[in-house]
């Protein structure tokens, strides 16, 4: 509540007049933009600050759903899944002829047409003129979520009619109904889910654009609405809801009208679908009128009531849509400090702008959220994965550690239903799930994939984040109270997993599945195994500097850990020989996991050439619509090679099929359009922190672990304020007099 009494005092303040920046030109790079030939191939971006969202939709008025952070519907027989938060964007518009929202999407009676994502401002501008029974109106809309304050969001809708007369407006709250068919996925097998997908009318086959694929079985949940009511004269709306069997939520609405508009009419319309403003207006030929909706949104454990809401609303309101856009602006150009600037690539460079903007519109700064594989929307029923830890945590950790350290603080949070877990499976320690809810940290892995229960890396995967974090910030006080528990109990969980082969003297772990997913239940995977190796290793590191003293058993088990490696070809195995390799998958093999930066197994330069090629190899042979996340690491792997040229390809290849138009938003693979994926964006940063820059994060520091590249064409690549050990880089790679690509360092 603290926060909440000082953001309201803030608006306070603003209300009095406060001066702010000034807007400046958005470099392009951070510009996305749609027109009329989108229409046909619109795939919904959203607006989000962390903590809640908004999709968006092509008029910038539509009824769009939201979400907010770790808010989930536990009906019963399913998994938890993010709960849909009462759409609070839409704005409808009647100049007489039908409602703007209900009309045709078509070039002549949306001309001129444009929607604009300003990723430096955290904006989306959408203008056109809307041209239908025989009136025009210009038309212009802006909505934000707030990066400064985060309860609040604003949607402004500019309308300039080109006749005299009275139009109608409507400022709802849209109470979405709950999603039919509901299936109980938390005990359906593979098999009954795909039948009951079908038996419902549905399908799970790749779909084309724009519309996304597996909508079946990553539906949104419910929130039931407790109390809603509003106020005609003092055009507000509130109300009070609950994710189905979950948290408390609520949401309210301040609208203010132009100065001196004549009200014909208004009206509260109170229904079981919609709770909204109706208002009738006279406007006059060629006049501009603005009108804006100021939201405030809330969760329980994080802000109030509808009272509590209404109140920030209405403040909101009282200071004033520029001030609160420029509050807003200011926090988002405040973030982008903390940049990856291309010299030679404009493509690449908006889309790694585009990656950096869907990343930190799902963060959030002294929390222990983590953030849901799909962002804030229903994808991957909004579960913690690996992904949280070895894909999203690195790509964040350099340029904004702040808003990495929430993602392991969850994994502190939520040690208690980790150990539950353990002893559910015999183990000692803690054993995280591979899909966890974000709010109780419990294991919610469907039923129909439950193989999944065995892929126990990512055990290992949040050990190595916790490390990460610690040697990167340097905080010792944090890795005593917080790391070193989750460090501890992981190894703890590693010694009571593995097995030992007195005959080949060395330590194997059965029943393992790969990242290769396919592979279900094979013994001594090499990721899993190398993985568990470096946790243990980790924690004897750990327990040094706190001052603890170590199992022994830790260090016996690491140097023993077998990696399964083919002595004649001079290369590792995905898994143990006895396991043929021969099934098609969007992986073909994992063996370029081992050099994931967060990893990156200790080998030859040799071997790692030699499981390379076998990766491609496979890739082809083997691979079939190859998964987003397994591109992104060829082009880690051809850096660590020191090919720059044959990064940038794959670089590029991760340009072609995967960014969805017209605002970037990535995709599972290119055939399937499962998006919104946290990864696969991390993954592409990563490309340039960690990939071309060849540095890691060790012990000793942030090291050059390999020569840096850049692929032929690039003049070079910065990464600007990243943050190491309290202090403030800006890192170089370009060439130098005699043509070499070299990597230097000013401290700021």
């Amino acid at each position: 509540m603290k926060i909440r009494h000082a953001l309201f005092a803030c608006l306070c303040l603003l209300a009095a007049g406060a001066s702010l920046p000034a807007f400046g030109q958005t470099d392009p790079s951070f510009l996305l933009t749609g027109t009329a030939s989108n229409f046909g191939s619109y795939f919904p971006s959203y607006l989000a600050n962390g903590y809640f969202s908004t999709m968006t939709s092509p008029r910038g008025t539509e009824p769009d759903m939201g979400y907010m952070v770790a808010f989930m519907d536990y009906a019963k027989g399913d998994i938890a899944r993010p709960a849909a938060i009462p759409g609070w964007s839409e704005i409808d518009y009647n100049p007489g002829g039908g409602w703007l929202n209900s009309i045709r999407l078509d070039p002549k009676i949306f001309a001129g047409y444009t929607q604009t994502l300003n990723m430096h401002d955290g904006t989306l501008s959408t203008g056109y003129r809307f041209d239908y029974a025989n009136k025009s109106t210009d038309v212009r809309v802006t909505t934000f979520v707030s990066q400064a304050d985060p309860h609040l969001a604003a949607t402004r809708l500019t309308i300039t009619p080109q006749f005299d007369g009275k139009v109608q407006l409507t400022f709802p709250f849209r109470l979405w109904s709950e999603h039919q068919p509901r299936f109980p996925i938390a005990t359906m097998t593979g098999d009954e889910m795909i039948n009951a997908v079908i038996a419902s009318g549905q399908n799970l086959q790749n779909k084309p654009v724009p519309t996304p694929d597996r909508a079946a079985v990553w539906y949104p949940g419910h929130t039931r609405i407790l109390a809603s009511d509003g106020d005609a004269k003092q055009l507000l709306l509130w109300l009070d809801g609950q994710a189905e069997q979950g948290l408390h939520m609520a949401e309210a609405a301040a609208i203010s009208l132009p100065a001196g508009i004549k009200i014909d009419a208004a009206n509260l319309e109170k229904g079981p679908d919609k709770l909204s403003l109706n208002l009738t207006v006279s406007v006059q030929k060629g006049k501009t009128y603005t009108f804006t909706k100021y939201i405030a949104a809330s969760r329980q454990d994080w802000g109030g009531d509808a009272t509590a809401d209404v109140k920030l609303a209405a403040a909101a309101r009282d200071t004033g849509f520029e001030h609160l856009l420029a509050r807003h602006v200011a926090a988002w150009h405040a973030l982008w400090k903390a940049d990856i600037v291309i010299d030679g690539d404009p493509k690449v460079q908006q889309a790694v702008h585009s990656d950096l903007y869907y990343l930190l519109s799902n963060t959030t700064v002294g929390t222990a959220w983590p953030m849901g594989a799909c962002a804030l929307t229903p994808g991957y029923a909004g579960h913690a994965f690996w992904d949280s830890d070895s894909w999203v945590f690195p790509a964040l950790l350099l340029l904004h550690p702040e808003r990495a350290k929430p993602i392991v603080m969850f994994r502190d949070r939520t040690m208690q239903p980790a150990r539950e877990r353990a002893k559910q499976y015999g183990a000692k320690g803690t054993m995280y799930p591979w899909e966890a809810d974000p709010q109780t940290g419990v294991d919610n892995t469907p039923h129909f994939a439950y193989g999944v229960f065995r892929e126990i890396h990512v055990n290992a995967d949040i050990a190595i984040a916790q490390w990460q974090y610690y040697l990167a910030s340097g905080d010792k006080a944090w890795l005593k109270q917080h790391g070193w528990p989750v460090i501890r109990e992981i190894a703890e969980f590693w010694k009571s997993r593995v097995s030992w082969n007195a005959k080949a003297d060395r330590y194997e772990i059965f029943h393992v599945t790969s990242p290769d997913e396919a592979y279900d239940d094979v013994p001594n995977d090499s990721f899993t195994n190398a993985a568990a190796r470096k946790a243990l290793e980790i924690a004897d590191k750990a327990a040094a500097v706190v001052g603890a003293t170590p199992d022994p058993k830790w260090a016996e088990i690491a140097a023993k850990m077998y990696i399964p490696f083919d002595e004649a070809q001079q290369r590792h195995l995905d898994f143990d020989a006895s396991v043929p390799h021969d099934k098609i998958t969007w992986m073909g093999s994992s063996l370029v996991w081992l050099m994931y930066p967060n990893l990156d197994l200790p080998m030859t330069p040799q071997v790692r050439r030699n499981d390379f090629a076998f990766q491609l190899q496979e890739l082809k042979t083997h691979g079939d619509d190859p998964n987003e996340m397994m591109m992104v690491m060829l082009a880690v792997g051809e850096a660590e090679l020191g090919d720059g040229k044959a990064a940038g390809d794959w670089i590029q290849r991760n340009l072609v099929g995967f960014l969805k138009p017209p605002f970037n938003v990535r995709t599972e693979t290119v055939a399937n359009n499962a998006g919104y994926i946290l990864a696969t964006s991390a993954g592409f940063v990563q490309s340039f922190v960690y990939g071309l820059s060849g540095l890691r994060i060790e012990d000793k520091g942030l090291i050059e672990a390999y020569p840096p590249v850049l692929p032929p064409s690039w003049k070079s690549l910065s990464l600007r304020h990243v943050s190491f050990r309290g202090k403030r880089y800006d890192i170089s790679i370009h060439r130098d007099d005699a043509g070499k690509v070299v990597l230097t360092r000013k401290e700021l």
